[in-house]
């Protein structure tokens, strides 16, 4: 492959990603509003899980949804298994995200969950899969075919699936009236919260 090829590859990939990102906001509907109003009114704690790639996706979405005044954690799906399990209760609302719905340690926290008294919430290609069967809500997002190289390297749906997760977070910035200044609270190292400081200063 020579240099205008591995350019031009580049390209592509970056044109196929960027609409995968945008066909994500045809999908939200009605269990969209459901989620976000389910995060907004929860009592208890905001549980996020996945396995693999939507572990990634999955820390990220917990990150962002503290930093914009919806308290969560990420919660491992294998360390469920092994005490961390401990972590749900009754009032929380655990989020799981896996694209095939059928993510074993994903699923057996699922269970507990729902054992428990949590709100079950599932980001899924499947609804129909046992991931869906068990959840109260199902997000029911599909990344458009062609997205990942051989349709299992997570690159393009990763995007996809974070973009889904940062409309619930703005979403729920917008609803709870979040400010820069509680941001600030949250985040007041780094760039950031320099440029927060400074703001503030003027």
């Amino acid at each position: 492959m020579d240099d205008a090829a591995i350019r031009q590859l580049g390209r592509e990939v970056i044109e196929r990603e960027s609409a995968a990102v945008a066909s994500v906001a045809a999908q939200l509907d009605d269990s969209f509003v459901e989620a976000v109003r389910t995060l907004l009114e929860c009592e208890g704690k905001v549980l996020v899980s996945g396995s693999g790639t939507s572990h990634a996706v999955a820390l990220r979405f917990a990150h962002l949804l503290s930093c914009v005044g919806t308290p969560a954690l990420f919660l491992h799906p294998g360390d469920s298994q092994h005490g961390a399990s401990g972590a749900v209760a009754a009032g929380d609302v655990w989020v799981g995200l896996s694209k095939g719905g059928e993510t074993a340690e994903v699923i057996f926290l699922a269970g507990i969950a729902r054992k428990r008294g949590a709100t079950v919430v599932a980001i899924t290609e499947k609804p129909g899969s046992s991931l869906g069967q068990l959840a109260d809500i199902v997000l029911h997002v599909t990344a458009p075919k062609g997205v990942d190289p051989f349709g299992m390297v997570a690159t393009g749906s990763s995007l996809f699936n974070s973009a889904f997760c940062d409309a619930i977070c703005v979403a729920l910035l917008e609803a709870r009236g979040y400010s820069v200044d509680e941001f600030g609270e949250t985040h007041p190292g780094g760039a950031v919260g320099h440029k927060i400081k400074e703001t503030d200063s003027q």
